[in-house]
């Protein structure tokens, strides 16, 4: 993590791709972040958190995707989400334990922004506004992943496929074609299923003619036959 910031200032003030939450800090205030943050840019592939450390810093998603995911005793990996840009990282372990619950690993090239933690969380204390906005994002995706997994939980494969294309294309690209941002196995890991399952259901969608796939491009084809198979489970 990142713990010297005196050569590495930001302008906050200019920056375009603030949060809801950064958007609505006094002058003086986003003055201060830019002094205590740092703009940094990290490969597809590369892991921006571990499981396990501590919570130095605050990490802001300005670009690209990135998935969370946690690690079984056998070293199973599962997806929790995909997180998506103007998103801060890891803030239920901030405001937890301050250890890292979860571990985050770049989907694509993202720019993160680094922000001290006690400059953060002066600002949480400090300014009403600002720690509303923070409250709401937290629950928001809280909510939005709970009620995922327990519908996930309650479906059979062909529901979890269609409900994971179906994320894809309405909470992440937000259109009807979209490319995948990782593996088949990591399509998998995201729905809780074999990736020999999850490629059997994909290509039934295709023969059937819900979906075509070229390489990692996928295009929804059938909307409604999707929703009813998400629906049905």
């Amino acid at each position: 993590m990142i713990s010297d910031f005196s050569q590495l200032q930001n302008n906050c003030n200019d920056c375009k791709d603030k949060s809801c939450a950064a958007a609505i800090l006094h002058p003086a205030e986003l003055e201060i972040v830019s002094k205590n943050s740092r703009e940094t840019d990290f490969k597809k592939g590369d892991i921006l958190v571990q499981a396990g450390s501590m919570t130095s810093n605050i990490i802001y998603l300005k670009s690209g995707l990135v998935k969370e995911y946690i690690k079984s005793a056998t070293d199973k990996e599962q997806i929790l989400q995909i997180v998506k840009k103007y998103t801060y990282l890891g803030l239920p372990s901030q405001f937890g334990d301050r250890v890292n619950h979860y571990s985050y690993a770049a989907l694509t090239d993202v720019k993160v922004c680094y922000i001290d933690v006690n400059v953060f969380n002066k600002l949480i204390r400090e300014n009403g506004n600002f720690a509303y906005e923070i409250l709401v994002s937290v629950s928001r995706d809280s909510l939005y992943n709970f009620h995922r997994f327990m519908n996930q939980s309650q479906k059979k494969v062909y529901g979890r496929v269609a409900d994971a294309i179906l994320y894809f294309s309405r909470i992440i690209f937000d259109q009807e074609s979209f490319e995948l941002p990782f593996t088949r196995q990591e399509f998998a890991d995201l729905i809780g299923v074999s990736r020999e399952s999850s490629t059997r259901v994909l290509l039934k969608f295709v023969a059937e003619g819900l979906l075509s796939i070229q390489g990692r491009l996928i295009t929804i084809e059938k909307m409604e036959m999707l929703e009813t198979i998400s629906k049905n489970g």
